[in-house]
């Protein structure tokens, strides 16, 4: 049960339970004041017919009778002790009050109909419940339009707290300040940790950027540097290391500029396959490539393979990066499948598969997951996913049932590319 319909079931209750009670309570005060009245009545009647019976030996016209047969059957064994009393009873008659007492050893009694005073207070009983009805019916509607505006407002402070969860530090709620609101301050309160996680990953953001300018231009003087060195195994060493800085600095440099949304994609149709070769042979790294479910390179006329509309220099790159992380972070063998579709391309390897944080959250930067899966500045998977958006295209990532981590790109028919936003 939603809260909406649980505020509602409780201003239900709650008018219920308040119309009931003041019933009962209004019931019970009608019910007593008309029975003290006829116990009163009843007694004041018994009063006078006693003195009258004193007087003239007789009870005719003072209202009383003598042993009158209706008379309950507690009454007449309290006036054998000799005592006197009242009691309410409802018999063939109709309700009535008695009253009676010991007279010569004869019970003198008297009896007040109440037939017309309990019928009162039953009519009294149904404009309680009718009463109770309609104020019901009156605050019912005004509790469902209260409860369904708390409701919608909940829900739009959760959905956009799901929205800066998946990416969209621009999400605002944007609720008026209210005093004494409790739902206005959660919800200014979710736009000021958005704005704070926005200013935060802003900061970082261009700080991973000026890192990477600032080291560009003496990282250029150390490649020239290396490539002076004199021919050995240190200067080879030195040249290696130099290069893995190198690459280092362009992805940086290729993720700053993804975050920025300064990419966009160079669109025309392209044959799948030879891009996909190509862009396995530019890794220098081992991979079997499965165009249409066989086992070949590209085809021998690049015009007969499948065709899609995308960019060829970013595919080649995404199809990089997940080549390499498999052989970096998994094990051979390395398997590139293009789907029946032409659109969908599976890189697998065979190694401990995704790790879970990296499945529930994406692929994050500087970070590869578990130990077993390597070292590495974990750049490579992101720069995949910032590219295949770019695209348009979707890059979800999974573990095969026998093992091996399965990375699929699914390019759209005609996207429509534009900048992304970080």
């Amino acid at each position: 049960m939603t809260l909406r319909w649980r505020i509602v079931a409780l201003v239900a209750a709650a008018t219920c339970a308040a119309a009931a009670a003041v019933g009962v309570l209004v019931h019970h005060a009608s019910r007593d004041r008309e029975l003290s009245q006829a116990r009163e009545g009843a007694r004041t009647t018994l009063d006078r017919a006693a003195l009258s019976y004193a007087r003239t030996g007789g009870v005719q016209g003072s209202g009383a009778v003598m042993d009158a047969p209706g008379l309950p059957q507690g009454l007449r064994r309290l006036v054998k002790k000799g005592h006197q009393g009242t009691e309410f009873s409802t018999g063939p008659d109709g309700p009535a009050m008695w009253a009676a007492r010991p007279a010569d050893g004869q019970v003198l009694s008297v009896r007040v109909d109440m037939s017309t005073a309990m019928r009162n207070i039953g009519a009294l009983d149904t404009n309680i419940i009718l009463a109770g009805l309609m104020t019901t019916a009156v605050v019912l509607p005004l509790g469902v339009l209260t409860a369904e505006r708390m409701s919608r407002r909940l829900r739009l402070a959760a959905a956009t707290a799901r929205r800066i969860a998946a990416g969209d530090l621009d999400a605002r709620i944007s609720a008026a300040a209210r005093p004494h609101d409790e739902i206005a301050e959660i919800s200014g309160a979710v736009d000021s940790m958005a704005a704070a996680l926005q200013e935060r990953l802003l900061d970082e953001q261009r700080f991973t950027a000026d890192v990477a300018h600032e080291l560009r231009t003496p990282l250029m003087g150390l490649v020239t540097a290396a490539e002076l060195l004199p021919p050995g195994e240190a200067a080879g060493y030195v040249r290696d290391r130099v290069r893995v800085l190198s690459t280092l600095v362009e992805d940086l440099l290729e993720i700053s500029r993804l975050d920025a949304g300064a990419e966009e994609a160079d669109l025309s149709p392209c044959p799948l396959g030879p891009v996909l070769d190509d862009a396995i042979a530019g890794t220098g790294l081992s991979a079997c490539l499965r165009t249409g479910g066989a086992q070949d390179s590209a085809p021998q006329d690049p015009e007969d393979g499948p065709k899609v509309w995308t960019d060829p220099r970013r595919l080649a790159r995404i199809v990089t990066n997940l080549v390499i992380n498999a052989h970096r972070h998994g094990r051979e063998p390395v398997e590139v499948t293009v789907a029946a579709d032409g659109r969908t391309v599976t890189v697998r390897d065979h190694g401990t598969g995704y790790p879970d944080d990296l499945l529930e959250k994406g692929p994050q930067r500087f970070r590869t997951g578990v130990r077993e899966r390597g070292r590495g500045h974990g750049l490579g998977l992101t720069i995949a996913a910032g590219q295949a958006q770019v695209l348009g295209a979707t890059l979800t990532f999974g573990n095969a049932p026998d093992g091996g981590a399965v990375a699929t790109l699914h390019l759209p028919e005609r996207p429509e590319p534009g900048p992304i936003h970080g």
